[in-house]
């Protein structure tokens, strides 16, 4: 079995729903998600907040996170988490913020950062990942099978 089709089907089992906000994947992880059979009964948004624009008026986040951190920081990316559960009313949520490339980093932050933030109920983690620089849709690819190995081990 998929790896989405396992998650959608653990959520499923567990009554939970899902709310995903994303960045630099654009919508890949929902898309996933969303090629799943039934999963409209457990999934219930995905967002593409691409820009900082975006994240501030819909996701809420600070400004001042923005300016001071970067839209690409484990502050952001806990903003982004937590104010899509506030959004989203859902138990199980992902917030994705990084540099896909090829484009955009730098040496503090290099091409292939990205945190994937995950929330629980009541139980939050950001992971801090770095992705080979191996072109922008590989980075996007990684973001996704991360994200869901993550979700997996957490939802267990």
């Amino acid at each position: 079995m998929n790896l989405n089709k396992k998650i959608i089907s653990l959520i499923k089992r567990k009554k939970l729903k899902l709310a995903i906000a994303e960045s630099c994947t654009g919508g890949k992880l929902s898309d996933t998600i969303t090629s799943v059979s039934g999963s409209s009964k457990v999934f219930t948004m995905g967002l593409v907040t691409y820009s900082n624009q975006a994240k501030i008026s819909i996701l809420k986040i600070p400004q001042k996170i923005i300016k001071k951190y970067g839209a690409v920081s484990v502050q952001c990316c806990l903003a982004m988490v937590n104010n899509l559960s506030k959004i989203s009313k859902s138990k199980v949520c992902i917030s994705i913020t990084g540099i896909a490339g090829p484009t955009g980093g730098s040496k503090h932050k290099p091409v292939g950062l990205v945190y994937i933030g995950i929330r629980f109920g009541k139980k939050v983690v950001v992971n801090k990942c770095n992705f080979k620089n191996k072109g922008r849709s590989y980075i996007q690819r990684q973001t996704v099978k991360k994200s869901l190995n993550l979700l997996l081990k957490l939802i267990k």
